[in-house]
């Protein structure tokens, strides 16, 4: 009994040595003894192969490993700036103390980083993802970026995706609704894109808005330690000689990171018209040629402050302007078998447009945990004014005519958004926004009398939006096995007011038009790994487009003497359903089907009065609108030395209304090639290409119509120096097609400028690491972390 209860005693106390739980602890600190905050302590067990334990040190350069259990270990202290310090195999019995002091390094530390020359792309059931973070691309704009992006057509005319238009581009999740576009895609730096995310299945965490894709544009945060920037410079030839500048500095020092870019801008293009129409037994024959060079200017900046290794702070402001003064001049020759008259007018334009935007946030953040909220404040002015008048030659009389608009835009939007990461397979997200938008557009028709205008009160007005966005959301992400899922709902709750001001013989008179809707927006995606290279997704989408604030003005504006554009304030909202399916090799795009069905689509009508022989556009809702595609990609890899993507997309089109007796259905094909290679002395050869059977775009069913750009761009002084040489609209037929007004017909072409050259130089500048004092503060864990907010 006795050998029994001494042997039971051994026993236990061998297990609860062995299971003992220890800790080890000390202080960081350099060769004057200061405080190193934020080093990585790493523990490894010696013949384990568990992941191994670590600490970062605190402010006072402290740190703590607990729960430890026996056994032989080693330690390894790293930092940038310092040598990386080694202790040596020991053995755990009980709690120790090391007390380590780091050795600044005496060379410059590089790192080694694998980059190729195209983003690396990754298809998932709700998102194409495009990381700019690894690759070594001679890019110079967000143009050139979107140009890579397999499937994504960038024209004179736009961004399109599957033969869709209206694609909706965000810039860190906020809206790009009250910038130029084609200012932003021409002047954004290339430099500044961390990722690109093309959702066309959103998820519950999006706004509802919208019926085509959302681009969800990632800017980097500043990951160098130190001071660094680069400044830019281009020329080109387009409709003359255009140029453009920019400047960006960052810093990352202790714990605030602030960055800064300003860039401006006068590029030179042309718009073209030509429009050939029959009313009654009159040819009206009419050509409109619009050049114009915008001055464009933008300065934003953004401050990041790091309270700890949980909590941040920040601001950022952005402040654009456009100002553009055009002429666009209008022939029109009308004509019968026994006459011929010609109208010459000018449209004279003179347009300002100048927004602000302001945005505060807090951010909380843990490996399980993350809380983001944050306020985003945008006053936005648009004024414009339009003269329309007649030129000498002209043999047709009419009225010369004034339009002077003033548009101001008011937008608070307030958002919160909570993730929680219960493990690496299973995560939940939730969040709420509200929005709150004021609009106030006023409208002064004037007419020419005896070489004076005066005020056309029957044809003036003013418009006032008053609109709340009341959202909330919750979704799942899930993994099991080959399975994925991610499914969510969004509930949005909106009142939009729109108040009409006129005067009606008279008397003055106010209409007051209500449009409340509560609804919900399911989500949902299911993607399963076939082989260890093939995958397939399925998802699927429910949401809303709204109309524009410009399209519910109830204004009429004219472009020439013949032809006006009217407001609607009756149109209502858009609900599109959408359904798409992938098939992904290796993670890469392969094969798409995608089908949206859209009820009470918002579709810009063109009608024609053969009385008055005006045509005018208005949006209106038509009942049924249909859009199959199927795409097809495949990359180039196979012929030695060239990368890139080549593929088709095949596209059906479909609008029906008996309301407005339309009935348009089209089947096109897009054949696109996106490709780099590298000729002698490491010269990089990129080349951009399309070409379409036709298009329908609204009413304009278009023929036949290609592009193509190419580049040539080199490294020089240490890689500091980026030169591109771009040919852009090499090849640009544009759109030339048919009109059906329903009561006739009209051949039509709308162009832009031929062809583009442009020299674009960036050099960039400073230290990755800067200072030794200030690479003390921060390491590779403070980068990751900012890296995972990119």
């Amino acid at each position: 009994m006795k050998f029994f209860i001494t042997s039971t005693f051994t026993l236990l106390f061998g297990i609860l040595a062995t299971f003992s739980q220890h800790s080890i602890s000390g202080k960081i600190v350099d060769e004057q003894n200061e405080p190193l905050p934020f080093a990585n302590i790493i523990l490894h067990k010696i013949g384990s192969n568990e992941n191994p334990k670590g600490a970062v040190s605190d402010e006072k350069g402290e740190y703590k490993i607990e729960n430890i259990s026996s056994g032989k270990y080693r330690i390894e202290i790293s930092t940038l700036g310092f040598e990386t310090q080694k202790i040596k195999e020991f053995e755990l019995n009980s709690n120790k103390t090391f007390n380590i002091t780091l050795k600044e390094t005496t060379q410059t530390l590089n790192e080694i980083v694998v980059k190729s020359k195209r983003p690396v792309i990754k298809q998932t059931a709700e998102k194409l993802i495009v990381d700019l973070e690894k690759s070594e691309m001679i890019n110079t704009s967000l143009q050139d970026v979107m140009r890579k992006v397999p499937g994504v057509l960038v024209t004179s005319n736009g961004i399109s995706i599957a033969g869709k238009g209206g694609v909706k581009i965000l810039i860190n999740g906020k809206t790009t609704e009250y910038m130029d576009i084609e200012t932003l895609l021409r002047d954004f730096p290339a430099d500044n894109i961390s990722k690109i995310e093309v959702a066309e299945q959103p998820g519950a965490e999006y706004d509802a808005s919208g019926s085509s894709a959302i681009i969800n544009i990632i800017l980097k945060k500043n990951v160098k330690l130190g001071t660094h920037g680069s400044t830019n410079a281009w020329i080109g030839e387009d409709e003359g000689f255009e140029y453009g500048t920019g400047f960006s500095i960052a810093s990352y020092k202790n714990k605030l990171n602030w960055q800064t870019n300003i860039n401006y801008s006068q590029p030179t293009l042309r718009d073209d018209l030509f429009l050939t129409r029959t009313v009654g037994n009159e040819t009206y024959n009419q050509i409109t040629k619009e050049p114009y060079n915008p001055v464009n200017f933008s300065i934003s900046g953004n401050i990041d402050y790091y309270i700890n290794d949980r909590h941040s702070i920040g601001i950022g402001t952005r402040i654009n302007t456009r100002n553009s003064e055009r002429i666009a001049s209008s022939k029109t020759i009308i004509s019968d078998t026994n006459s011929s008259n010609t109208l010459l007018s000018e449209n004279s334009f003179d347009r300002d447009r100048k927004n602000f935007n302001i945005n505060p946030y807090y951010e909380y953040k843990t490996d399980t945990d993350r809380l983001l909220i944050d306020f985003n404040f945008i006053d936005y002015t648009n004024d414009n004014t339009n003269t329309l008048y007649e030129t000498a030659g002209s043999t047709v009389a009419f009225v010369d005519r004034k339009y002077i608009q003033d548009g101001k835009y008011s937008i608070k939007t307030y958002r919160a958004d909570y993730t929680k990461t219960l493990s690496e397979n299973f995560k939940l997200s939730a969040g709420t926004r509200f929005a709150d938008v004021n609009t106030d557009n006023d409208l002064q028709s004037l007419k020419e009398n005896n070489g004076n205008y005066s005020l056309a009160e029957e044809e003036s007005s003013r418009f006032l939006i008053d609109e709340t966005i009341f959202a909330l959301y919750s979704k799942v992400n899930a993994n099991l096995g080959k399975w994925s899922f991610s499914g969510g709902l969004r509930y949005e709750n909106s009142n939009t007011d729109g108040t009409s001001i006129f005067m009606d013989h008279g008397t003055e008179k106010t209409t007051v038009k209500k449009r409340p809707i509560k609804k919900v927006f399911p989500s949902a995606s299911i993607s399963r790994k076939l082989t260890d290279i093939l995958g397939a997704s399925l998802s699927y989408s429910y949401r809303i487009q709204r109309p524009s604030y410009n399209s519910l003005n109830t204004f009429t504006t004219f472009l020439d003497p013949f032809s006006g554009s009217d407001g609607n304030p009756n149109l209502t909202p858009a609900y599109t359903n959408n359904y798409q399916f992938n098939l992904t090799y290796d993670g890469q795009p392969f094969f798409t089907v995608g089908y949206s069905k859209t009820d009470d689509v918002i579709f810009q009508l063109i009608r024609q009065d053969n009385t008055t022989a005006q045509i005018r556009q208005q949006q209106v809702n038509i009942e049924n609108n249909s859009n199959w595609n199927f795409r097809l990609f495949a990359p180039l890899s196979f012929v030695k030395g060239v990368d890139g993507y080549t593929g088709i997309v095949v596209v059906n089109t479909n609008f029906q209304s008996s309301t407005y007796n339309v009935n348009l259905d089209k089947w096109n094909l897009y054949w696109f090639v996106q490709a780099s290679y590298e000729l002698p002395w490491d010269i990089n050869f990129e080349l951009s290409g399309n070409y379409g059977t036709g298009a329908l775009e609204g009413q304009v069913e278009v023929d036949w119509l290609a592009e193509l750009d190419f580049s040539f761009s080199k490294k020089f002084l240490n890689n500091q120096l980026k030169a591109n040489l771009g040919f852009s609209k090499m090849l640009n037929r544009g759109y030339v097609g048919k009109i059906d007004y329903g009561n006739g017909t009209a051949a039509v072409e709308s162009n832009g400028s031929r062809q583009n050259i442009q020299l674009r130089l960036v050099y960039s500048f400073g230290s990755k690491f800067g200072k030794k004092k200030s690479s003390r503060k921060s390491n590779r864990d403070e980068e990751n972390r900012i890296n995972d907010n990119n």
